[in-house]
């Protein structure tokens, strides 16, 4: 498999402290040794980790890193997404994650003239910057935790997409079945980007089950009914989890996926791992 054919990327989160920082780059020296085709960075709640973000990011660009900074746009004027992204453009960041993201805590209201949703993001992003952005959204297999329905949420997947974005990440999700059910509807809609799926390795029940019922990702409950059932055997959790991912990778890549996010939590051994046992390509050492 080359890799240039497919797309294979990590996500990162700001570290809080500076010793987070620094193991972070030792984790992430691991990781791009895979020759990934780029990191992505998180942004908190209103911009809430903007300067450690704008860290990360940095530091990532020194090292000629590749570099996807997810951009939250909730509550933010057009301004403010304006003086970010050229701070990301002036690094040679040419590709952004465009979010809604989540609305902060104490934030009662949006202001008028502040951008609300995704596709408002991607239809400013395209009249400002044309196509010198590549632009990926999220995308919901299972539906958004929000949505009114299956329907309407794909409806406003669309609408991003006909605002102009490149491609579209995954939330994570462990059921191959929805992922390319997810795929049917979108080409019954007339959706042609690269939908990528999202990966989360388990190596933590109750982290995965606090994000899962928080984002609203589905664990199935035979999964959920195993990963109870180990308790504090950690080693036996997660020889379990990633089977579970092990599986779910290769099925995707099987049958069509054009690539994997994975959802790092700032850890290489788990992506290492999957890397190994998937024979993907590109690694250097």
């Amino acid at each position: 498999m080359d890799n240039t054919s497919s797309n294979f990327s990590f996500e990162l989160f700001p570290p809080k402290t500076p010793e987070g920082l620094e193991q972070l780059k030792l984790e992430v020296g691991q990781l791009n040794a895979l020759n990934p085709r780029y990191f992505s960075c998180t942004y908190g709640a209103g911009g809430s980790t903007r300067e450690r973000t704008f860290e990360t990011v940095t530091w990532l660009r020194e090292q000629q890193i590749d570099t996807a900074p997810h951009l939250a746009c909730i509550g933010s004027s057009k301004q403010e997404v304006r003086e970010i992204v050229d701070h990301y453009t002036q690094q040679g960041i040419r590709r952004v994650v465009a979010l809604r993201g989540d609305m902060p805590s104490g934030m009662g209201r949006i202001e008028p003239g502040a951008l609300r949703y995704a596709n408002e993001l991607v239809t400013f992003l395209r009249a400002e910057y044309g196509d010198a952005l590549y632009i990926e959204v999220a995308a919901y297999p299972e539906m958004h935790p929000q949505a009114l329905s299956a329907h309407a949420d794909l409806m406003h997947f669309k609408r991003k997409v006909e605002a102009g974005a490149n491609a579209a990440i995954t939330q994570y999700f462990y059921n191959a079945d929805a992922y390319f059910a997810f795929l049917d509807s979108c080409q019954k809609a007339g959706i042609e980007i690269p939908i990528v799926p999202g990966i989360m390795p388990i190596t933590n029940y109750t982290q995965l089950a606090r994000f899962s019922d928080a984002c609203g990702a589905e664990i199935p409950r035979w999964i959920r009914k195993r990963l109870e059932a180990f308790g504090d055997d950690r080693i036996a959790l997660r020889s379990f989890g990633h089977d579970v991912v092990l599986n779910l990778c290769g099925r995707l890549l099987s049958e069509g996926a054009p690539g994997l996010h994975f959802y790092t939590m700032n850890q290489a051994a788990p992506i290492l791992k999957l890397w190994d046992d998937l024979n993907l390509p590109g690694k250097t050492f």
